[in-house]
């Protein structure tokens, strides 16, 4: 489902009897920081804070922590919202969500087997070309399994990565196959699977989309619109901790003849992860060329207002407050946990 820019639904809300009565529990790394930029994480403790003060103003009994041990024996809660999705091990996306389900607590975003899913870069890939949807080619190395040639789809560039990394975590580029094994073995050394694709010249077109009435509803689409589209992002970039302004900046996608195109994909593979809450759908588009690939989905992604979710809610015609407030109050609704 898709609107004109200025014709979006109004939000949900959350019922006064709810906030007052609901218990939530709110997980995330930098919950309990003061919003400050980390060293190594960079703005994302900045956007912890920012959700945890928007909850804050949502909720009269919240109570907020950063260790998945609060889910070992969890507290008398209702409802718990969980950005602790990196905890630095393989496969901690899917850690929150089976720990509730372990003790029958409703959550936020979707099952642990649909956020793997999304989670593996690899998995998603065959979903997206299973359902008809343009996707370059690509070798997945897992860690332990055999390195070989014959199944990557060599090209001039090269782009290896972890398979379940975010914000470009460990991205290397290579022009040979020596240095493309080289970068698998890196990668399998730090205890990662590695995925390799050919580099895709473009910019990456960002389709945000949150579930609303039990529907996917795509929001406006944003471009990460690059100076040099051969210009490889880093972890560092995204993550505000070195300039970046002049190699890329976030901008509307709107009125581009791929933007039917890109929103028809979109709605086709989220059937596949439907009901996820919300999450972001990657694509790279090279205009000039007129070629468009998948890349990647990110289910409960970054909802940051500075980042490709709170930008698009304003342009839908939400603040940032209604933005998270309407993806919980979908979430809730869809528990049971409110009319």
């Amino acid at each position: 489902m898709r609107f004109a820019v200025n014709q979006y639904p109004a939000p949900l809300t959350i019922d006064a009897k709810t906030r007052e009565t609901l218990k939530v529990l709110f997980l995330a790394k930098h919950a309990l920081g003061d919003g400050s930029l980390h060293p190594e994480d960079g703005n994302h403790a900045v956007y912890h804070n920012e959700v945890r003060t928007i909850l804050e103003g949502l909720f009269d009994n919240l109570l907020v922590g950063n260790q998945y041990a609060m889910l070992f024996d969890p507290p008398e809660v209702d409802f718990v919202f969980s950005l602790l999705n990196r905890g630095g091990f393989v496969n901690s996306e899917m850690l929150v969500p089976l720990l509730c389900n372990r003790k029958g607590l409703p959550y936020l975003g979707g099952s642990p087997i649909l956020r793997g899913l999304s989670d593996d870069k690899h998995l998603s890939k065959l979903v997206a070309r299973a359902r008809g949807i343009p996707t370059a080619d690509w070798a997945i190395y897992r860690k332990g399994g055999p390195v070989d040639e014959k199944l990557c789809p060599m090209a001039e560039r090269m782009v290896i990565k972890p398979n379940a990394s975010s914000a470009s975590w460990g991205v290397r580029d290579a022009g040979d196959w020596a240095g493309v094994k080289d970068a698998i073995a890196a990668i399998h050394e730090e205890g990662h699977d590695a995925i390799v694709e050919p580099f895709l010249t473009g910019s990456d077109v960002e389709v945000p989309v949150v579930t609303m009435h039990g529907r996917p509803l795509i929001l406006p689409m944003m471009l990460f619109e690059q100076a040099d589209p051969t210009h490889l992002r880093t972890y560092w970039e995204k993550r505000d901790l070195v300039e970046r302004a002049s190699k890329y900046e976030l901008v509307d996608f709107e009125g581009s003849p791929f933007e039917a195109e890109i929103a028809a994909h979109t709605a086709n593979l989220a059937q596949e992860f439907v009901p996820f809450d919300y999450g972001r759908y990657e694509f790279r588009l090279d205009a000039e060329k007129g070629e468009l690939h998948f890349l990647e989905v990110n289910l409960n992604c970054n909802l940051w207002s500075q980042k490709v979710f709170g930008r698009s809610a304003v342009r839908a015609g939400w603040t940032q407050e209604q933005l998270i407030e309407t993806i919980v109050a979908e979430s809730l609704r869809s528990h049971g946990l409110m009319d």
